[in-house]
């Protein structure tokens, strides 16, 4: 039923765009293959980031796509090595992943990004690792 949304959600936005100015088209931001299964849900949010902030450890449990509105943001996965994202990049996390590192580079401005997430339906959003 999720996926249903998602794809309906999809093509109400395509519509809209179908009514301005032809564009040339563009490159997806971003493309990962959802993981399918029963009782999944999708959640999106815009979070804040106060200048110099850091979360702990933590991991997701769920499929977490990352667009940078505005600010600098460090994030990394365990096994990975940490990546500087600016307004308009992209950051995935995988179900599997430990994000060791999400943190405002800035010690003045505050950073903005928009997350969607696909979890289990009504499971925590953020699990803390230690």
């Amino acid at each position: 039923m999720t996926f249903r949304i998602l794809a309906a959600l999809m093509l109400m936005s395509t519509a809209a765009f179908a009514q301005a100015p032809a564009a040339a088209p563009a490159p997806p931001l971003l493309s990962k293959d959802l993981i399918p299964g029963p009782g999944k849900e999708v959640r999106m949010s815009v979070l804040r980031s106060a200048p110099g902030a850091a979360s702990p450890v933590h991991r997701h449990n769920g499929q977490v796509f990352v667009y940078i509105l505005s600010g600098n943001m460090e994030m990394q996965v365990k096994g990975q090595s940490p990546v500087q994202l600016g307004p308009g990049q992209t950051f995935y996390e995988s179900p599997d992943d430990i994000h060791v590192a999400s943190r405002n580079l800035s010690k003045t401005e505050p950073a903005k990004f928009l997350v969607v997430m696909v979890v289990n339906k009504g499971a925590p959003t953020t699990v803390p690792v230690k």
